[in-house]
């Protein structure tokens, strides 16, 4: 006899009122992906020092036109609400009770969760349009920039990959004048 198991799928109001009701341990850092509830990794210090500097420079670049959300949720379809490292979230729009479903840009620091950032994460920016979606490789030291999302015979991803290395510079599609070098970037 074999025992079917079966699962569920939590919407991100689910997700929430789960939160206000205190399931989650405090400081506990999960997050709503597809319907299912994914604990985030603990942060290396090399991850915490790039975001830290990595979001500095957003504002620097971009507070005027932009809020600059340093891992906070932003809300895609009925059942994920991922915490990117930092999104760009252009000013105007409109804020509600929802978290913001658009961002500009969305940056992941990544060294163990590349599998994940790459695949899963990479494949939900891409189905929710998310336009621009980074990956900086702490491993191997390089920027994964995907661009250009679109549907895939078999889910979502980008039409355009790049790979840039230390010596390269990158302007975000949405600021094609705001030139930043990849080796300030990854922090080196």
């Amino acid at each position: 006899m074999s025992i079917q198991l079966r699962t569920r799928k939590f919407t991100v109001k689910e997700y929430a009122r789960m939160g206000e009701a205190g399931v989650f341990d405090d400081g506990e850092r999960v997050e709503l992906i597809e319907g299912e509830i994914v604990t985030l990794s603990p942060q290396n210090p090399q991850h915490a020092r790039i975001i830290e500097e990595l979001s500095a420079l957003m504002f620097q670049s971009f507070a005027s036109t932009h809020r600059i959300l340093v891992q906070l949720p932003l809300t895609l379809g009925a059942y994920s609400e991922p915490e990117p490292d930092l999104a760009l979230v252009r000013r105007g729009l409109p804020d509600g009770e929802r978290h913001p479903e658009v961002a500009d840009l969305i940056i992941e620091v990544s060294r163990s969760t590349l599998s994940k950032d790459r695949r899963t994460k990479g494949a939900l920016y891409a189905k929710y349009g998310q336009p621009e979606y980074w990956i900086l490789n702490t491993k191997k030291m390089r920027l994964e920039v995907r661009r250009q999302p679109l549907a895939l015979a078999d889910g979502f991803g980008y039409k355009d990959l790049l790979v840039l290395t230390p010596g390269q510079t990158i302007a975000p599609l949405f600021a094609p004048e705001q030139v930043f070098e990849v080796s300030r970037l990854l922090g080196a």
